[in-house]
């Protein structure tokens, strides 16, 4: 038997779980030592108390009302004009928050659609398995093989553009990485042993779905979530720019299509503003989803 070098021993005893501590405490606590990941939470919270407050109307409202000439370069004479104008007029700052209220609230809604499906439909192939199995694979086999992109733009132009079309066909396909990694989990926990003390004692299969497999692989909820968030504002500022998601209010996907004809003018204010919005809680996500998966599953990185 190979014997533990000190840097092992020493990856052993970090990533142990105290006595007392769950896995999931202790890998919030492994988390709260990632000042990187902590800043990265700090900026989505900031987006979501801005999306919060201008769909609440505290801030940028009115945004659409002419605040100075049109193309007015930035300036910080007043806040509404720090990110300049558009061709009409309107701040370019106001119209960024409200894509901000936009674009959140499509990470969220997909989220909440596509979550529950992909841990149903997981959970029930991996712990039956059988023709449920089989039905589940060709399902996430054939969506998979669509491009995500052409499927979505086919589900909007079916249902017809507009916000409500985005929540939908994003909530009914985002759910296949999630239901794989769900599935393959559930393959692996059935037969441990206390999914198996647990039916010697009469749990029936939903409680051992539900209350006790569930519990020990949320971990990779969390983490699916935070992607998924991340691809659905990507998704929805690609279909605004072409022309068929949000219509008749401010997306960051709209002001970069705009920006298109702007640049001819020289105005390149827009392109930026909307561009930095999303880089920055696109770039948030990103490493917080890294940061998640190495304080809640540290296995990944090879410490187990």
């Amino acid at each position: 038997m190979k014997e533990l070098t000190a840097a092992d021993e020493a990856n052993l005893i970090e990533f142990a779980v105290p006595e007392g501590r769950s896995l999931m405490q202790d890998g919030l606590r492994r988390l709260k030592k990632d000042k990187l990941a902590i800043a990265c939470i700090g900026i989505v919270i900031f987006y979501a108390l801005v999306a919060i407050l201008a769909k609440l109307g505290v801030i940028a409202t009115p945004w659409d009302v002419k605040v100075a000439g049109s193309y007015s370069p930035p300036s910080f004479q007043s806040l509404p004009l720090i990110f300049g104008t558009d061709n009409f007029g309107y701040s370019v700052f106001y119209k960024v928050i409200q894509g901000a209220r936009v674009s959140m609230s499509v990470g969220l809604v997909s989220c909440m659609i596509s979550t529950p499906i992909g841990i149903t439909l997981g959970a029930l192939a991996g712990y039956f398995g059988g023709w449920i199995d089989e039905v589940v694979v060709w399902l996430f086999t054939t969506l998979s093989s669509v491009p995500s992109i052409m499927l979505l733009i086919a589900i909007v132009f079916v249902l017809g553009k507009g916000l409500g079309a985005i929540y939908f066909a994003l909530g009914i396909t985002a759910w296949v990485s999630l239901c794989r990694v769900i599935r393959g989990e559930f393959m692996k926990h059935k037969t441990r042993d206390y999914v198996l003390a647990a039916e010697s004692v009469g749990a029936s299969h939903f409680s051992r779905v539900f209350k006790h497999i569930l519990p020990n692989v949320s971990h990779f909820v969390i983490i699916d979530v935070s992607i998924q968030f991340m691809s659905a504002i990507k998704a929805e500022v690609i279909l605004s720019f072409l022309g068929i998601g949000v219509q008749g209010q401010p997306s960051w996907g709209v002001m970069i299509d705009d920006a298109k004809l702007e640049l001819s003018r020289g105005a390149w204010w827009q392109l930026a503003a909307a561009t930095m919005a999303m880089f920055f809680i696109v770039l948030a996500f990103n490493i917080l989803g890294d940061a998640l998966r190495d304080a809640l599953d540290p296995k990944l990185k090879g410490h187990a």
